[in-house]
């Protein structure tokens, strides 16, 4: 289950410190028997981050069982740091994955009494603090749990307190939250720290967000957030949006049909090129200024060339099985001979 991949990211200054899920996806095949799988939207999105060359750090722990020592090999193999290497008594986190015939990722999570939440908000900011060269922090989807709220949002409102980019992914999973309402409550409170969202269409009907349609719905998710600069809407096939506080908004399709062989971890490629793009652009551009001022201040082509690097990440992701996240120069090449549609009709 682990790949060998380029560990030379492991030397880089860390930029990106992720807080969440890390579990294993037990993925349904024909024959009716399950392919275990490494995974969790956040433990995807440091691999992802990683591989774009982004020197991240992963901040909750992991179990010394057999799949949480996978699960660290695989993130040093591909240059995440942990934020606690000593392993942790409880297991690791298992979610059941089910695909339909467009190859969707249906789940069922078993959570209770397991490593990835064997933490603590004041655990998470003493992580953070001890990083001199931090630039965002990102969390996300099932961080955002209910029975989660008193470790993950102190610490979003204690990381943008101390002038780091906050980056959350909605990245809903209703179908495994006992009370839907006190759910889309919670995920609204994490919004609200944000600098950078990222929601899916799905994600903008789970939270109830009024509107005649996705991009609808996302205009007023970003006007209702005003602490939030920019919001990343992803609509599968269809596309993707990014829309600015500043009223700059771009899109990007693929122009040519995929062979898509699923759609695991797809939206965590998306984000980790989303950001990489835009840190890489923070660095050219040079000066004082933090990457939140940074993404403050985005001008239409920057969004729309930081676009492109995302759709090009997930396209990639998505012709593989499970999560197998594209480097940095393979998204560049993807996107550089398949130039995307940017018309929404």
């Amino acid at each position: 289950m682990t790949s060998v991949h380029n560990t030379s990211q492991a030397t880089a200054p860390i930029q990106a410190a992720i807080a969440g899920e890390a579990l294993i996806d037990l993925i349904r095949r024909p024959d009716g028997s399950y392919l275990p799988c490494l995974g969790g939207a956040l433990y995807n999105l440091c691999r992802a981050l990683a591989r774009q060359g982004v020197g991240t750090q992963y901040l909750n722990p992991l179990s010394r069982d057999r799949f949480g020592r996978e699960l660290a090999a695989q993130l040093a193999a591909d240059g995440v740091l942990l934020a606690q290497p000593e392993p942790v008594q409880q297991v690791t986190s298992l979610a059941v994955v089910n695909l339909n015939e467009h190859g969707h990722p249906d789940y069922a999570f078993y959570r209770e009494g397991v490593a990835d939440r064997a933490v603590s908000a004041q655990g998470l900011d003493d992580a953070c603090t001890a990083l001199p060269t931090l630039q965002l922090v990102c969390t996300g989807a099932l961080a955002l749990d209910v029975r989660d709220t008193a470790i993950y949002q102190p610490w979003l409102e204690a990381q943008r307190a101390a002038g780091r980019c906050v980056v959350v992914d909605a990245n809903l999973r209703p179908s495994v939250m006992p009370d839907l309402a006190a759910y889309r409550t919670t995920v609204h409170a994490a919004l609200a720290h944000a600098h950078i969202i990222k929601a899916s269409d799905e994600d903008l009907d789970h939270l109830a967000v009024p509107g005649t349609d996705a991009l609808a719905r996302a205009r007023h998710l970003l006007a209702a957030n005003p602490q939030a600069h920019l919001l990343a809407l992803t609509l599968g096939g269809d596309g993707a949006w990014l829309l600015h506080r500043n009223g700059a908004q771009c899109f990007a399709k693929e122009a040519q049909p995929l062979q898509v062989v699923d759609t695991v971890g797809a939206g965590d490629s998306f984000l980790a090129g989303l950001l990489a793009h835009l840190l890489r652009q923070a660095q050219a551009a040079g000066g004082a200024e933090s990457f939140a001022h940074f993404v403050a201040s985005l001008t239409a082509e920057t969004c729309q060339h930081a676009l492109r690097h995302a759709l090009a990440s997930a396209s990639l992701c998505v012709m593989e099985q499970g999560c197998v996240p594209p480097g940095w120069e393979a998204a560049n090449e993807w996107s550089r001979l398949h130039p995307a549609a940017q018309d929404p009709a």
